[in-house]
Parts: C-alpha cells; structure tokens; sequence
C-alpha cells in the first residue's frame, strides 16, 4: 500500500545497480564474508558437499564481474552446475537451497534475455528504466553511503573513500545503458520523466552533504579530511556524472509519450509477461491475476461494509464511505513537525505492542535491531508511503522502517499500525531476520511474492492477536490495506495489459477504495516504473492464507497456530510452490 518491499539492505541495494562487482561494492565487514572458503574456489561444484557447494553459488554470485552478458554468463554456468548437482541424500533444507538458487537464476536469465531493463537476481526491483523517479544510483547510493555503509571507526574511513570513487562510474554505466535503450526505442512516459528530472536536480544539489556529510558526521579521527576529500570526488566526479544523466534525461523528455503502460513500449507485453512471472512466482497469466484482484476486492468490502455501518457510515460505496473516513480530524495527524513528531509516537508504541505479542504467534522468538527513520529528503517526492527490511547478515546494520513525511497527510491513525507491522514486526524486519540466519545464498536470494506475502500475512496476524479488538476503525484501516493489494492487482494488469491511462489506475483506487487521492499518485507512477512488482504482495498473501487453510483442513485439531506460522518464516524466502512444500512437511510431522 504504501511500503517498498523487504531487504533494504546495502548488498542488495547494490546488487541491483549492474554497473560494477557487487562485491566490490559491499561495505567492509560484508566483503570479508563473502571470501570462499579455503580450498573450494577451484573445486567443481558436483565435488563439493552439500551446503559448500551452496555456499560457492553465493560467493560466485556476490563477485560477479561487472556488466550484464558477463552476469548472465555465470548465473548460466550455475544453474547448469546445480540441476546436475547430485541431489541423493539432501536434507530438506539443503534441497530448498538448490530448488531456490535454480529458480531465482533461471527467472533472472529470462530477465537477461529481454531487450532493456536492469534485473534485480532473486530480489526485488525488476525496472525496465535504469533510471527514472525511483530506480538509479542517484537515489540508492545517497542513501547507501547515509546508512549502509559503516563509519565506526577510523578504519572504515579507507573503504568509505574506496567505494566512494566507484560512484561516477556507476553513474555513467547507468547513463550508457539509459541511451541505449533510447536507440532501442525505450522511452519513459513523460510524467516519469519529469519527477526523475526533478529529483535528479535535487540530488545534484545536495550531492556535497550526501557524501560528504555521513564523514563530517561521524565525528571520527581523519573523518575532516576525508570529507574534504569526498567534497571534491562529488564536484569533479559524482556531479558531472549526474549532470550527463541529466542531460539524457531530458532529451528523452523531448521524444516521451503519455502512455503509462508496458503495452506501448517496444517488445513490451513480453517484458511484463516475464515481470509478472518473475514477481509472483507463478504461471498466472495478466487476466487471471486481473479477475483474481477483483474478486478479492469484493470479499475484502464485504467485510467492511458491516464495520461502516457499525460507526455510522451508512450511505454510499465503500469507497465513498472510506474517502468520507479519511476525511474525519479524528483519525488525522497535525500538519508539519509536530505531526511528524506524533506519527514517531504512534509507530513506536505500535511497535511496543506487537513486540511483546510475538510469544503468542511462534514458538521460535528473534529480536531484531530497528529503527524507525524518515526518507531522505530528496527521494520523499518520488517514493512510496513507507518501505523497510532487514538489516545486515552479520548485524552491524539495524532493520529499518522508512517513512515518507513529505506531508502527514499521507497517514492516518486508523491506518498507521498495519504499515508498522507490515514494515517491522512480524512483516519484513522479523522475517527477514529469520532469512539473516539461513546459509549464505538463502539470505541473498529472496522473492517478492513471499517477502510481501508474509508482510501482509503479518498484518493478519496483528489482527488475530487483538490489536483491532479495542478499536474498530483500525480494523478497517487493516482491512483496506488488504483491500488496497487486491486493488494492485487490478491497476496493475489494467496499466501493463489493458490499456489503462495513469489517471484510470489513480481513479479506480480513489472511487473502489477510497484511498487517498495524495498517497495513490505516487503509487500509480510506481506501477509504470517497476511493472509486476506491486502484484506479488496480494498473490503471496493469498497462498499463504489458501497453505493455512490446508493445514487446518488436514491436520485438524493437531494445526497449532504458532507451529504454523514458525514452520513458514523458518522456510525462508522462497518461491511460492517452494514454500508449499514447506507447509507439507509442517503437516506430516505435526501428522507424526
């Protein structure tokens, strides 16, 4: 609804950018991770046993040498060395790993092959823009050098710097990428373009404070003179890099159209038959996942209408009566600081709240670090409500939920605590915690059906263990939530294969749902920029929800709630027909 999606965490914010090694980029303490064994880089895969042969997928992954066809080359050699991987013998979990590495590489490769576009290996962000309002280095490596990247110590000054001259690199291997697509025909609708053009002015100005701030703020030793330092790298490098982009930007703007979806681009209704796929993890084709979206929509209001009318919203449409709500001083926060100031309050003691429940919902407890933090800024205008994930696999990076204050008016009181349940606990930062302790590739690789999925199926669980129970309109809050992902469903196949112009997609969440005409318009421009993502979340939720239904349905009084709902997080991110297969072996041990 308002959220980006799981794992913001620096290795995958990088990961995703193409232009140089991965690992090259990965701050210090990840890097030294991500060194092989000793005694395995040489070995054949098949000789390995079982989780080092794992682990040397990950490590290959992670160090893969810069550009595209070189990336497509080892994800390729791989996936041929795992299906022959002898697999006799594997324990469960050693056979999800190489069900899930096989997946994930294979649905890449098939990303590879389309004409344009970058391609987020078992992550989240497939854009065929490499730079457009919310896809780009100039907006993830900001935020990257802000938060990701540590400065502790004055010996995490050196890879600071090291990485820090990678930056205009990297932006002018997106900038190439970006005119080729334009040879190619690709060009952003016009309205993408102009929150990119911007934006990208807003990153050239703070471009000094961005990289150089984060030092002058650490307050550690030779901090000072490695901000002066950084100052010029950002003048003389990162600056001009972004100023070429700039200019490239704008001459698209010239040739751009107004035509939001995938349909009206060259080779387009192929790239988002393989976006869906890859998002949802399934087979469903546009007007499945079209009528499944509506059909959930009417089961969600059909839920709504007796709260409604329970609070004295009788009259008019769902969405009419929820537009009616939104509008109520009750359930809105103060303008400005100090409703910033109450929204802070309101996450954290939410967040108190669902912390202390979480003995009631699983039989295995972790506690992640979290923090909660506004946007940067500079991406505010361009981005989502909220987005948050997981911290760093070896903990030196807290969970984090980032909310978007760019105006209160975004938030309400009676929606606000399923966007922190969703976002922290028990939605990504919990889950992905649990991800953070698997081996090696099960934590790099994730899929966006399931960390979305799971967010929302953790928005349930919130509402299975009361927190609607003393305030009613909160339910409502949660169960347009819902409601807003089966929405997704709809706008986004209407976008990508219907035809839908930008204002019918704001509109049908306006007048279905009732959503805020303030929030919907970022989101409908998110659809156009990242086609098929915003299908995986109301896709994987419902498989979650059809799996427990199944469990009951089998296991009778023998389902446990909290067996359950442990039994999937300790899964792992997984493809949706993987985490299937999770449930099955749930329901034939709890069989005995």
């Amino acid at each position: 609804m308002r959220e980006r999606t799981a794992d913001v965490t620096r290795r995958e914010a990088l990961a995703g950018l193409g232009g140089v090694s991965a690992l090259a980029l990965l701050p210090a303490c990840a890097a030294t991770q991500a060194a092989p064994p000793p005694g395995t880089a040489a070995s054949p895969l098949g000789s390995l046993d079982p989780d080092a042969a794992l682990d040397r997928v990950a490590y290959r992954m992670l160090a893969h040498e810069p550009g595209r066809s070189a990336y497509a080359a080892t994800l390729r050699e791989l996936v041929g060395e795992v299906r022959a991987y002898p697999k006799t013998g594997l324990t469960s979990d050693q056979q999800i790993g190489f069900e899930v590495v096989e997946t994930a590489f294979t649905s890449a490769l098939e990303g590879m092959a389309q004409p344009y576009g970058d391609v987020a290996v078992g992550s989240w962000r497939n854009a065929p823009y490499v730079v457009i309002q919310n896809v780009g280095g100039y907006i993830d490596l900001p935020r990257f050098f802000g938060s990701g990247q540590p400065l502790k110590v004055a010996e995490d000054i050196g890879p600071y710097m090291d990485r820090l001259a990678e930056v205009p690199a990297i932006l002018d291997g997106e900038a190439d990428r970006v005119r080729k697509a334009r040879g190619d025909g690709l060009v952003p609708p016009a309205f993408l373009l102009d929150k990119a053009i911007a934006q990208m002015g807003a990153s050239i100005a703070a471009a000094r404070e961005s990289y150089a701030g984060p030092l002058t703020a650490s307050g550690i030793a030779g901090a000072d003179k490695a901000a002066a330092q950084a100052e010029r790298i950002a003048a003389s490098g990162i600056v001009p890099a972004l100023e070429r982009q700039m200019a490239e930007l704008k001459l698209q703007r010239a040739a751009a159209k107004d035509a939001a979806g995938m349909w009206a681009q060259p080779g387009g209704e192929e790239y988002y038959d393989w976006a869906i796929r890859a998002s949802t993890t399934t087979r469903l084709t546009p007007d499945e996942i079209h009528r499944q979206g509506l059909e959930e929509l009417r089961a969600l209001h059909g839920q709504m209408d007796p709260i409604l009318k329970e609070i004295g919203y009788s009259q008019g449409s769902v969405g009419e009566r929820m537009r009616a709500l939104a509008q109520d001083p009750r359930y809105q926060f103060a303008e400005g600081d100090p409703g910033r100031a109450e929204i802070f309050a309101f996450i954290n003691d939410r967040v108190a709240w669902i912390k202390s429940q979480m003995p009631r919902a699983f039989n295995r407890l972790v506690d992640p670090p979290l923090e909660v933090r506004r946007l940067p800024l500079a991406e505010e205008p361009g981005a989502p409500g909220a987005y948050g994930g997981a911290g760093s696999k070896d903990g030196s990076i807290p969970g984090r939920f980032w909310i978007n204050l760019r105006t209160t008016d975004l938030h309400r009181k009676y929606d606000l605590a399923d966007l922190a349940f969703h976002e922290s606990i028990p939605g990504h930062v919990w889950e992905g915690e649990f991800s953070n302790r698997l081996p090696l590739i099960r934590s790099i690789l994730a899929f966006n059906a399931f960390s979305e999925g799971w967010a929302l199926y953790a928005e349930q669980i919130a509402d299975e263990l009361g927190a609607y129970d003393e305030f009613k309109v909160g339910r409502l809050g949660y169960l347009q939530s819902l409601a807003f992902r089966a929405c997704r469903l709809v706008v986004d196949t209407g976008l990508h294969s219907k035809r839908w112009s930008r204002e019918q997609g704001r509109q049908f969440f306006v007048e279905e749902n009732g959503s805020k005409v303030e929030e919907v318009a970022s989101e409908v421009d998110r659809y156009c920029s990242w086609p098929g993502q915003a299908c995986g979340y109301k896709i994987g939720h419902s498989e979650i929800v059809r799996q427990r239904a199944r469990a009951q349905a089998e296991l009778g009084g023998a389902y446990d709630f909290k067996a359950f709902n442990t039994a999937v997080v300790l899964g792992g991110n997984a493809p949706l027909s993987v985490m299937a297969n999770t449930v099955s072996r749930y329901i034939a041990g709890a069989k005995g």
